[in-house]
């Protein structure tokens, strides 16, 4: 039987291979944190605005065709 005589301990399959998964690891979730942080602030100060919606429901009849103006319109 052949032995093992590869066992470096700073093999990639040892402490460095421990260490490039955990820097990988933790790069990934700094990225997705500071991502996850621009979306937030840029969602806070654009926020939606339900105002031409809900503000115009007075007229709005039970059946009524013309309920269709006052529904959400697609951005075109």
């Amino acid at each position: 039987m052949a032995e093992n005589t590869k066992r470096g301990v700073f093999s990639l399959n040892g402490v460095t291979g421990m260490l490039i998964a955990t820097v990988l690891l933790l790069s990934i979730l700094g990225v997705l944190t500071v991502w996850g942080l621009l979306v937030q602030q840029a969602s806070a100060s654009h926020y939606y605005d339900a105002t031409p919606i809900t503000g115009s429901l007075d007229n709005v009849k039970m059946n009524s065709t013309a309920n269709a103006d006052h529904a959400f319109q697609d951005a075109k």
